[in-house]
């Protein structure tokens, strides 16, 4: 993949097809439309459901899905999906049959890399009210490393796979979560090395900048901003003395808490106050901008939802733009937008069309990668 040029990659969900442990967990048949064709506003004026337009309700069995995501995806100006990958360790993977189809079908003609969501699951992020384990998160050593790498080397040796300076780029949701991380980074760059690969070209999300000290970890996805919004600070006058005294006590006495599993009520922000927190200046050489188009996970949570109002393709559009010229503006970071998310459609994040904007979302991206190349 060429350096020279800002590339757009987006976040690439595989829930859309049954699984047996979603079948047990969740019912017979469920995919992620389960929750978004069920979802309902929670107050007035709330957009919901959202639906899919022009790819429908699909399943990721089908190849001919694939193939029209990544047509749609190219010519719209997104460069590559990263894949979602849930590797639990002990050789355990969930929804890995997507990316597996993609490897052996060569008309889903659009680059792609994995990142690996080595994160326990749990029934909090389905609305549940208990943070029961669904599945565990857990890690080998060397050894589950060497089988995780032997796992995704097919794909590391695919045409289509991104590679930076001939080392295939894989993305780690939450380094700080691996026992050992120079233990990780080593051994699969050792790997690559004796597979004809010059290393690992790592990308962090979501963790502390101590991974970046590391040498071999070149990039961080800047959404660990939003995370700290979403998770646990909760507040938008967080530090301002009285705004934010009387913001806690108005959203304390309607219900707000941020303790996981105890809101009653959605966080409802502005979307353009929102992303103001990410069009931030680079706090270092490695950080990656994120951004998302629109925010609304009620689908999935319901009243433990995180909700961005008033996002449009205007306002998305602003976002985007303000993403790009700061990366302009800062050539010695890796020269990518991540995009959150092509479509996680429970989480109310997409690219993909939707009944109420159409290809809108798409054309934005379109819009502003043109306007950028033409400068």
């Amino acid at each position: 993949m060429s350096e020279n040029k800002i590339k757009f990659l987006a976040y690439y969900l595989p829930q859309y097809h049954p699984i047996p442990e979603n079948d047990l967990w969740w019912g017979k048949g469920f995919t992620e439309w389960t929750n978004v064709t069920k979802a309902k506003p929670l107050f007035k004026g709330h957009y919901q459901p959202i639906l899919p337009a022009d790819l429908g309700f699909y399943d990721l069995r089908l190849p001919e899905i694939q193939e029209a995501q990544a047509k749609l995806a190219k010519e719209y100006g997104v460069d590559g999906f990263i894949y979602y990958q849930y590797w639990f360790g002990n050789n355990k993977m969930l929804l890995e049959k997507p990316a597996e189809a993609m490897l052996f079908n060569q008309k889903i003609g659009i680059p792609f890399c994995f990142c690996w969501a080595n994160e326990t699951w749990k029934g909090i992020w389905h609305g549940l009210d208990s943070p029961d384990i669904l599945i565990e998160q857990t890690y080998q050593g060397e050894k589950g490393y060497q089988t995780y790498f032997d796992y995704l080397l097919p794909f590391f040796k695919d045409e289509r796979y991104i590679k930076i300076e001939n080392k295939p780029m894989f993305h780690v949701y939450r380094f700080d979560d691996i026992p050992d991380p120079d233990q990780f980074i080593n051994v699969f760059n050792d790997l690559a090395i004796s597979n004809g690969f010059d290393g690992i070209h790592f990308i962090g999300t979501l963790g502390s900048d101590t991974i970046l000290k590391n040498n071999h970890v070149y990039g961080k996805v800047g959404i660990d901003v939003f995370h700290k919004m979403r998770y646990k600070k909760g507040f938008l006058f967080e530090g301002v003395r009285y705004l934010g005294w009387l913001e806690r006590q108005i959203k304390v006495k309607l219900g707000f808490t941020n303790e996981l599993g105890k809101r009653l009520k959605p966080l409802i922000f502005d979307y353009k106050k929102a992303v103001s927190c990410l069009n931030l200046t680079f706090p270092n050489e490695k950080y990656i901008p994120c951004v998302f188009p629109n925010w609304d996970n009620s689908a999935r949570s319901g009243k433990k939802s995180l909700i961005f109002v008033n996002s449009s393709p205007d306002s998305w559009k602003n976002h985007l733009k303000k993403a790009v010229k700061e990366l302009i503006k800062n050539p010695k970071n890796p020269q990518f937008i991540v995009i959150k998310s092509w479509n996680e459609w429970a989480e109310g994040n997409h690219l993909e069309p939707d009944l109420k904007y159409g290809l809108k979302w798409l054309e934005v991206l379109k819009e502003v990668k043109r306007n950028y190349r033409n400068e």
